[in-house]
């Protein structure tokens, strides 16, 4: 629904919501680490750790900044793209940095959706910029939270702290130069900039909650689910054009992700046999 939501707050323009967006998350997360007593999480902290947290700061602040640009220009289809090509870049990020293996599988799905964004490139006369560093961004930032030693609620709120005096430096700016449109759009309006906060840390605190309850090939599987709405929101609601050489191009995603997920399902499922097998389960 982060579509419908981020396109109520048009008004303020993109700068301003990215800048309360992080603003109102920082809010939040500062009230779950008091009633979590996890304030002293964030004391401490190495300039490692802290290097480690600016910089998944900065990734996810230019996720967020590009998707509310993708609503507010109606292109919230690009955007989905982009959440599709996202494992498959996290693929690639795996391989360049941690060295991990590259099967067969994986190849082929990275040849597809290579294709597929050459495709889109040729249909929209230009590469798929918003989908492309959506994908990127967000790979990057799940590149930094899977080496950096804190819990979600911390990390989330730490990162908050890093990007917080930017957008706050931004906002009293748009305040003193009469362009602001927190005071002068009313109430509901105000309320719903607020909203920014909840809107975005309530999805990432169930989440983690859900991580640790969920099998990881399930999680997944339900990712993908977050841009096929939205795209369908995209196609069905804001009646975005879709001719067919885009058609194709999702497809070809599409299909990479179905050899992709088919891939891990298999393994992972293969992993569990052996384990279930080995002498000592036996036993």
């Amino acid at each position: 629904m982060f579509p419908a939501f981020f396109g109520l707050l048009g008004p303020a323009g993109s700068g301003a919501i990215l800048a309360h967006r992080i603003v109102w998350t920082l809010a939040i997360m500062l009230v779950v680490l008091a009633v979590s007593s996890r304030i002293a999480s964030l004391r401490g902290l190495g300039v490692w750790t802290w290097l480690l947290v600016a910089a998944a700061s900065t990734a996810i602040t230019l996720n967020w900044g590009t998707y509310v640009y993708a609503v507010m220009s109606d292109r919230v289809v690009e955007a989905a793209l982009g959440y599709f090509i996202n494992p498959l870049v996290s693929v690639l990020l795996g391989v360049v940095i941690f060295r991990e293996r590259l099967y067969r599988a994986h190849v082929v799905a990275l040849g597809l959706a290579t294709t597929a964004v050459l495709v889109i490139t040729v249909d929209y006369g230009r590469p798929p910029y918003i989908a492309l560093v959506l994908a990127g961004s967000f790979a990057l930032y799940g590149l930094c939270k899977k080496v950096m030693p804190l819990d979600p609620r911390t990390s989330l709120t730490a990162e908050g702290i890093v990007a917080a005096p930017l957008a706050v430096g931004y906002l009293v700016f748009l305040t003193f130069t009469g362009a602001s449109t927190f005071f002068g759009n009313g109430p509901a309006h105000s309320m719903l900039l607020m909203a920014a906060g909840p809107v975005t840390a309530l999805p990432l605190l169930l989440f983690g909650a859900a991580a640790q309850r969920v099998p990881l090939r399930t999680i997944g599987m339900l990712q993908y689910l977050t841009p096929a709405l939205q795209m369908v929101w995209g196609v069905a609601v804001l009646h975005e054009d879709m001719p067919l050489s885009r058609w194709i191009g999702f497809a070809l995603i599409w299909l990479a992700l179905v050899i992709f997920t088919t891939d891990a399902l298999v393994r992972a499922r293969r992993v569990k046999h052996t384990v279930d097998s080995s002498p000592v389960r036996a036993g």
